[in-house]
């Protein structure tokens, strides 16, 4: 009856959402008290232990989040993001312009949440199809590839971070094997699947065309790269240097500071906050205001976090994630795969990268330590399930719909497609980068 009732409290939690249209938070919220009466824990334990997932879950995540989602939005408003597709539009040129877009995506997509992103970059990708008198699919769905592969794939965005957190992984190792994985699927599903979309007709409304700034009020292209990549560099570089220097070795306890990734996050922003706003004489009141607005864009990302959280210590003190594990112990599937099925079928049930990737590491943690796998490759293998074939209940679906307005055919031919080839490429990824780590 174990696994009955963990389907049920799943079921509930998809049916919460997609049927009921209740918010995410509230969804996972009663799933989890359902979860915890229906396994057996003591009816007084329950909310404690709700609370106690919460908690450990925000604990390790609220600085990444919410500094990932000021840096993100101070790139964008100072226009560092515009200046950094600019120069890339005019290295590429016309010829290769998916690949600008591609390249775009990947680097302003590191420090940008999605849905800011899209809104920021997506308008840029009409004006490249207007003034190239270009299909605006063919522009647009490289550079939304590599949006979603960010994403999916790489710290600091929320459901990797959190990933990371669940699994007790390496940050700094998980983002380096994420960009091994994330380029070639960034080229797979961008630059070499936008040519066979060129006949897709879109004419993108009016409305979505974005107005950019001046030349003379943008930042250089260099403060706008380095600023953006800054989180990258750290976390890449103490990990690094980690695996370079000895366990005695005096400066590795300030390595190892250095390398937590909310203080990379703090850096980085007390960083961006100097070269993009102080020495571009940007008044701080202004800053302050813009890390405000920044705040509300990432407080419901948080709560869906939190209830994740809840749902999976329920797992836990229940004893319902060892059980799961010692069963899937005896599945001939390798666990990579296991993983990114389970969360590709949420994913297509829910809608949610972010819910589909946070549910499945609730069910599937206690196999990092009773199974041979790669917490570092486990989060990947999740982070490409949880990106599996957007559709109606899927934000980005109806997004990518009205902006580039096209039909729900073509929608489902070049958004639907596209995702799901990322998701496909990713695993291939990871099972590939398997064999070597």
């Amino acid at each position: 009856m174990t696994f009955v009732f963990v389907l049920l409290s799943i079921a509930i939690l998809v049916l919460l959402i997609v049927w009921a249209k209740l918010n995410p938070f509230l969804a996972f919220l009663i799933s989890a008290i359902a979860a915890g009466l229906m396994l057996g824990l003591p009816a007084d334990q329950v909310a404690k232990s709700v609370q106690k997932g919460m908690g450990a879950m925000l604990g390790d995540l609220v600085i990444v989040i919410v500094t990932g989602a000021m840096l993100g939005k101070l790139v964008s408003e100072s226009g560092a993001a515009q200046r950094i597709a600019g120069f890339l539009m005019k290295i590429f040129g016309q010829k290769y312009m998916t690949w600008a877009m591609a390249v775009t995506g990947l680097i302003v997509g590191i420090p940008l949440f999605y849905n800011v992103g899209f809104v920021l970059l997506v308008p840029l990708a009409f004006t490249v199809s207007y003034q190239y008198k270009l299909p605006a699919v063919y522009v647009g769905i490289p550079l939304l590839a590599a949006l979603s592969v960010t994403h999916g794939f790489l710290p600091p965005h929320p459901s990797p971070a959190a990933l990371v957190a669940q699994f007790d992984a390496n940050m700094g190792l998980t983002l380096f094997y994420g960009f091994l994985i994330a380029i070639p699927t960034i080229i797979i599903a961008g630059p070499l699947f936008a040519p066979f979309l060129k006949n897709i007709k879109s004419e993108p409304l009016k409305t979505f065309q974005s107005e950019p700034k001046p030349e003379s009020e943008l930042p250089g292209i260099g403060n706008s790269v380095f600023t953006a990549l800054l989180p990258v560099i750290l976390l890449i570089g103490t990990t690094a240097l980690n695996l370079n220097i000895a366990s005695e070795d005096p400066i590795r306890p300030l390595v190892n500071f250095i390398a937590d990734p909310g203080v990379v996050m703090l850096v980085s922003l007390l960083y961006a906050t100097f070269s993009l706003g102080i020495l571009r004489k940007t008044d701080m009141v202004k800053l302050m205001d813009i890390y405000t607005v920044a705040t509300k864009d990432v407080a419901m990302i948080l709560l869906i976090v939190a209830g994740a959280g809840a749902l999976k210590q329920i797992f836990t003190d229940t004893g319902v994630s060892l059980t799961i594990a010692e069963s899937l112990k005896t599945w001939d599937i390798h666990p990579l795969v296991l993983a990114w099925m389970i969360t590709a079928v949420i994913r297509v049930c829910v809608g949610s990268a972010t819910v589909a990737g946070l549910t499945t590491a609730g069910i599937i943690a206690p196999l990092v330590t009773t199974m041979n796998v790669d917490p570092n490759l486990l989060v990947l293998s999740i982070g490409a399930g949880s990106l599996m074939f957007s559709h109606f209940n899927d934000g980005g679906f109806w997004m990518y719909k009205e902006f580039f307005n096209v039909s729900i055919k073509d929608t489902i031919k070049s958004w639907s497609l596209m995702e799901t080839i990322v998701a496909v490429a990713g695993l291939v990824g990871v099972l590939i980068l398997d064999l070597f780590v």
